[in-house]
C-alpha cells in the first residue's frame, strides 16, 4: 500500500487488475524471505546431522560381523591314520572323500587342501596332503600331517 491507500501495481496500466495473489506486497516477500532462510537452515542441519552419523558409523566398519569362509576337505590327523600303503584309490576315496584336485596331467597324484579364512583375518589356516599313486595303489603320502605308523603295513597283512 503506498500513502493514499491504495495498492501498488507492478504493471503501469491502470485498467489491468491483477487478482490479490499475484500483487506485490514487500512485508510478504521478507515473510517468505525468513520463511525459506529457515527451513532451508533446518534442512541443512538434518543433512548435516546425518552426515556426522554416516562417518561415526564408518569409523565402527571393524565391528561388523564377518563370517569365517573354509574352503576344500577337512581332515584330521585320526582320518589320516586310516591309511595304508597299496590301498586302493577306492579305499583312499571311501576315507579321506574326494580330492580337491586331481593333476590334469598324472591321475596318480591326488590334492586334498583345506583353508579357513576367518572374517576377523586373525586367525587363517591352512593344511594340505599329497597322495601318490602306481597302478592304482598309494605309495606315497605327503603334506602338513604326520604319516602314520602303520602307514607303511598294508591293510591285507
Amino acid at each position: 500500500m503506498n500513502e493514499g491507500g491504495q495498492q501498488r501495481r507492478i504493471f503501469k496500466d491502470e485498467g489491468f487488475n491483477l487478482p490479490p495473489c499475484l500483487r506485490y506486497d514487500a512485508s510478504l516477500t521478507k515473510k517468505m524471505k525468513s520463511v525459506m532462510a529457515a527451513v532451508f537452515s533446518k534442512s541443512i542441519s538434518k543433512w548435516l546431522v546425518a552426515a556426522c552419523c554416516a562417518l561415526s558409523m564408518s569409523a565402527c566398519s571393524n565391528w561388523i560381523y564377518r563370517i569365517d569362509v573354509p574352503q576344500g576337505n577337512f581332515l584330521e590327523q585320526k582320518d589320516i591314520d586310516k591309511l595304508r600303503i597299496a590301498m586302493t584309490k577306492e579305499q583312499v576315496q571311501f576315507v579321506l572323500g574326494n580330492p580337491v584336485a586331481e593333476n590334469s596331467f598324472d591321475d596318480n597324484i591326488w590334492h586334498y587342501f583345506y583353508s579357513l579364512k576367518s572374517g576377523t583375518g586373525d586367525r587363517d589356516f591352512k593344511k594340505q596332503l599329497i597322495l601318490n599313486f602306481e597302478e592304482n595303489k598309494l605309495v606315497k603320502m605327503t603334506g602338513d600331517f604326520e604319516v602314520p605308523k602303520d602307514f607303511n603295513t598294508p591293510l591285507d597283512q
